[in-house]
């Protein structure tokens, strides 16, 4: 029996932004900063696509307005760039303060930020600590998944 086999790949984009403050902390932190949030901007806008075109495939058109649009992209892009930015400095001033540079660093960075994310949250008591717990658990996870490629 003939066989056909299907060969290609696939390739993204690269762009390289350098901004250079002069400190390697600062300069990961804000690179933490700008790849997150583009990241979480990118996000908003393709959810806010997916809903104009099924508002104009139902015949509806959406109340909001792309200023709406733009003003959440900007905010999320934010918030979640200035999580990356806490997370990337903590993981790095641990690295600096225990002089190794291994996956407990992304744990500890990870469980402090979870916590003050819990905090800012207002939330209190086991909800911080299960917060600080997610927080850990999902940066070494990323650590290592990060390590594996």
């Amino acid at each position: 029996m003939p066989r056909s086999r299907f060969s290609g790949s696939l390739s993204w984009p690269r762009f390289d932004v350098v901004i250079d403050m002069g400190n390697p902390s600062l300069n990961r932190t804000i690179d933490g900063f700008v790849m997150i949030g583009t990241v979480a901007a990118a996000r908003v806008a393709a959810e806010e696509a997916y809903h104009r075109i099924n508002h104009l495939r139902k015949g509806t058109f959406p109340g909001h307005t792309l200023h709406d649009s733009l003003k959440k992209m900007c905010k999320e892009g934010a918030y979640w760039g200035t999580i990356a930015e806490l997370y990337v400095g903590m993981e790095y001033g641990m690295r600096r303060i225990r002089g190794k540079s291994d996956w407990k660093n992304a744990l500890l960075g990870g469980a402090v930020i979870g916590a003050l994310i819990s905090v800012v949250s207002k939330n209190k008591g086991e909800k911080v600590i299960e917060d600080a717990i997610k927080g850990g658990a999902v940066a070494t996870a990323a650590k290592f998944l990060n390590c594996a490629y």
